[in-house]
């Protein structure tokens, strides 16, 4: 009795193991994560612009714009990866990215690729630095010992891209009113 129930546990342990989400590869055997979505019967011009906005506005710290035209956008970008032990958490590293955004009349797709991961280590000070300048793409697992590492450091690389993404599309599908700042009115003491 023991030994079947260890089997049906570690088949069901398997089972849950097996339906983790994970990028797909795209035709240079890269990592890719791609969403092509509605644009709820919106004009090219409006999504680019919600797409731009987005990006330069609410992603400025870690999204540089590339190049920009009249049907799509190319950014550059990257996420922190944090390693959490029970409480405390730290960065273990950033993973650069691509992202391109195109758009149609109607429909928009883009797509993340071009994952690197660069590995952080304490400095002197006391604050997470890059160790070294080279990056190591994602897809290549770098050694046999760090390979549980790995793997979770590209699920977590997945849920914060997918995350991303959720977010873009909902920043486009809604009608942000995006305020400028107005200019306050200076007040002047000396005068009565």
């Amino acid at each position: 009795m023991k030994y079947i129930t260890a089997i049906i546990f570690v088949f069901f342990t398997l089972n849950l193991f097996a339906q983790q989400k994970q990028f797909s590869l795209d035709e240079r055997r890269k990592y890719i994560y791609y969403e092509v979505a509605d644009g709820r019967a919106l004009n090219k011009d409006t999504l680019l612009n919600r797409a731009q906005v987005f990006i330069n506005k609410f992603y400025k710290k870690t999204i540089r714009q590339v190049q920009l035209s009249d049907t799509s956008i190319i950014a550059k970008g990257k996420v922190i990866i944090d390693k959490t032990v029970l409480i405390a958490g730290h960065p273990s590293g950033e993973v650069s990215y691509s992202i391109t955004f195109q758009a149609r009349n109607g429909k928009y797709r883009f797509w993340l690729t071009d994952f690197e991961y660069i590995p952080y280590q304490r400095d002197r000070y006391g604050n997470y630095v890059a160790s070294t300048k080279n990056s190591t793409p994602l897809e290549k697992t770098p050694s046999k010992l760090m390979a549980n590492e790995w793997k979770d450091m590209v699920v977590a690389t997945y849920d914060q891209v997918q995350k991303f993404g959720n977010e873009l599309k909902a920043f486009i599908n809604t009608n942000p009113s995006i305020h400028s700042v107005k200019d306050t009115k200076l007040l002047y003491i000396e005068k009565w």
